[in-house]
């Protein structure tokens, strides 16, 4: 796949997010809103770090030369990947509890 294809790739994930998550009603309050803010933003951090996961699992492994000359080995890639998809998980599950709404009276 072509770096464009990627770039799109990205591109219409973070509008997705955007269109879905960043709407609030106006009778909300502001502390409402700013968690669904927060929500929305972990939510593209999250999408913005598997997708360069994914990238670089694609362009690491399966490239001839890397960058200017340098070749990191395939452990090295596969710990920035794994490192990377652990951090879009984390952000992913904590964005998805910050744009569900708080319960009132919760039973502990």
């Amino acid at each position: 796949m072509e770096l464009i294809d990627w770039i799109v790739i990205l591109a219409i994930t973070l509008m997705a997010i955007a269109f879905f998550c960043a709407r609030s009603p106006a009778h909300w309050s502001r502390d409402n809103r700013a968690r669904r803010i927060a929500g929305t933003r972990l939510l593209a951090q999250a999408a913005c770090s598997i997708w360069a996961a994914l990238l670089i699992g694609a362009r690491g492994l399966f490239t001839i030369d890397g960058f200017a000359g340098v070749r990191p080995s395939p452990l090295e890639i596969f710990t920035g990947v794994v490192v990377l998809v652990v951090c879009g998980c984390y952000w992913s599950i904590r964005g998805s509890q910050l744009l569900k709404p708080r319960r009132l009276f919760a039973a502990h």
